[in-house]
């Protein structure tokens, strides 16, 4: 998750930490191999309940000597301290920056043992600083380590998505303790023609220990560059466990994500079951770990990456961001939870009881309380400002629409941009608001307008996808003439896009509030003949005959007719 409005500072002082409300995100790795066209994407879905959705921009820009950044905690806006500045940074839209560098998260917390109040990088500006600092995954890693050794890490637990045009890499980390500065870490390169994900849970067990070659400490960092190393970790990840007596074994069966964040069935129920639905979509054999995921055998883990049946496109990747369990025993529109409309999601909070028996409600990657989300997609055949497209969209994932904002542009459509609305003031011009007058009408009306919203989506989804080939082309050939003129072109274009998607989504609110209110199902007619005008089709489609056994069962003859 990332930057929250001043409302978090509320939700501080009435006794939440901000893990209560933020812990909640997706990320899937694909590689070159698995991908059809040869990019790697990393995807990003950035959930809280009181996330705001918009597209962030950081300009490239030259420091001078002797400048300090200011870091502010990204989720609470907390003052943390300064650093010096880079002489020159590079420029950011959303998760991406100018070079196809893209990072991600998920919050896992871990033991709270290894919080530090002292530590002055935050989860939230380790990303956007090593972002405006790095030209490639290996560069963003160093940065990584580099930072957190000098300044300190200040957040809890977190999972790493990061990718560049090359290579996709996860990076777990988590702090050392109170007064302990730096962190502990584990970097590992996804295998070329595999695909990763986490959840909310680390995912990194064991690993190859250090041989200088495929696998270096942070005592080894000059050696990063080196195409051969697959695994980089800091020197003391396993001496910090020992120093806490969690970890007594020998090196070579240290477990990263066992030691520092034991599994239990929420982590597997609520996390890496979010995982397992996205692998599951891609990959045949997956049913093998569904009593993994559904919490009731932890022994049966699932790999940390696994291979597709079939190479991968952005679409396919979207689809994975999309999915609430369908087609799985935890299908979210399957249970009377989802009422007679078949809806997506479940009101929080998602553990409840009733007479002192525990339950749960399911967390899908697609959920309500999603901020942002986007696929990154990075393209090594094509220069650094073409060749990266972030897919952005804002608010739940299955009812999103992923507009094209290429990686150097300049400026970001108003619609998305930083300061139209936030989660306390309403503006009709906001993406983030748009999408969320259609997701809560949907909700209610899931299998009634479903249909209408999908052909919406897929018609304005499909239509970037065969428009960005030409752009692809046309922006590739005014690059070799002047770069200048090519990022023109490209932000141009995604000024439109995205502006163009919240102008549509608008259009289509007003299409399925008349449609749809009250219950009924109207459909336009002709005016006859000799009419002055035109009365709908109307139809009732009710309950269904389902949810009216459900109401038969609990309510038994009160409304039998007579």
């Amino acid at each position: 998750m990332k930057k929250l409005s001043a409302l978090i500072l509320v939700i501080l002082l009435s006794g939440l930490l901000p893990e209560q409300i933020t812990n909640a995100c997706t990320n899937f790795l694909i590689t070159k191999g698995a991908s059809k066209d040869g990019s790697v994407m990393i995807t990003y879905s950035a959930d809280s309940h009181v996330l705001y959705g918009e597209l962030y921009y950081w300009p490239s820009k030259n420091w001078p000597v002797g400048t300090m950044a200011d870091i502010y905690e990204w989720d609470t806006g907390k003052y943390l301290g300064k650093i010096p500045q880079k002489a020159h940074t590079y420029s950011v839209v959303g998760n991406m920056n100018q070079h196809q560098v893209s990072i991600g998260e998920t919050t896992f917390g871990g033991r709270p043992e290894l919080a530090d109040s002292t530590g002055m990088i935050d989860y939230g500006s380790l990303i956007y600083m090593s972002l405006q600092r790095s030209k490639n995954a290996r560069e963003a890693i160093l940065n990584f380590s580099q930072l957190v050794s000098d300044y300190g890490y200040a957040s809890t637990g977190e999972s790493f998505s990061i990718g560049d045009a090359n290579e996709a890499w996860i990076l777990e980390l988590v702090g050392k303790g109170q007064g302990k500065k730096g962190a502990v870490w584990v970097a590992r390169r996804i295998p070329d023609g595999y695909i990763s994900g986490h959840a909310n849970h680390p995912r990194i067990t064991t690993f190859p220990l250090a041989d200088g070659v495929k696998s270096i400490t942070s005592k080894e960092l000059d050696k990063i560059n080196n195409p051969e190393v697959e695994t980089i970790y800091a020197y003391d990840v396993i001496d910090v466990a020992r120093s806490f007596g969690w970890f007594k074994g020998q090196d070579k069966d240290f477990s990263f994500s066992d030691t520092y964040a034991p599994l239990d069935f929420s982590g597997a129920r609520f996390c890496e079951a979010r995982v397992w639905s996205g692998f599951n979509m891609v990959n045949s054999q997956m049913g093998q770990y569904l009593d993994y995921a559904m919490g009731e055998n932890l022994k049966n883990r699932m790999p940390l990456w696994i291979k597709p049946d079939n190479k991968l496109t952005p679409k396919d990747v979207m689809g994975m961001m999309r999915n609430y369990y369908q087609g799985t025993p935890m299908d979210m529109t399957k249970d009377v939870g989802a009422g007679p409309y078949g809806s997506t999601v479940r009101w929080r909070p998602m553990e409840w009881k009733v007479d002192g028996v525990g339950y749960i409600h399911e967390r899908a990657i697609s959920t309500q309380q999603t901020g942002f989300s986007f696929v990154a997609q990075s393209r090594s055949w094509l220069p650094d400002p073409v060749g990266g497209i972030n897919w952005f969209g804002v608010d739940d994932t299955y009812y999103t629409v992923y507009s094209p904002m290429y990686c150097g542009i300049t400026r970001v459509p108003e619609t998305f941009a930083v300061g139209n609305g936030d989660i306390m003031t309403y503006s009709d011009n906001a993406a983030f608001w748009v999408f969320n007058q259609v997701t809560n009408f949907a909700y209610t009306r899931t299998r009634l307008l479903i249909g209408d919203l999908q052909k919406k989506q897929s018609e304005l989804e499909n239509g970037y996808m065969n428009e960005t080939v030409k752009i692809d082309k046309t922006a590739e050939a005014l690059y070799k003439k002047s770069p200048a003129d090519a990022v023109k072109y490209l932000t141009d274009y995604s000024v439109k896009s995205g502006n163009s998607t919240v102008k549509q989504w608008k259009e289509l609110y007003r299409f399925l509030f008349v449609k749809y209110v009250d219950g009924n199902v109207k459909e336009k007619q002709p005016v006859p003949k000799g009419y002055k005008f035109f009365v709908p089709k109307l139809t009732q489609p009710g309950y269904g005959d389902e949810w009216n056994r459900i109401i038969v069962k609990m309510t038994g003859d009160k409304y039998r007719e007579k």
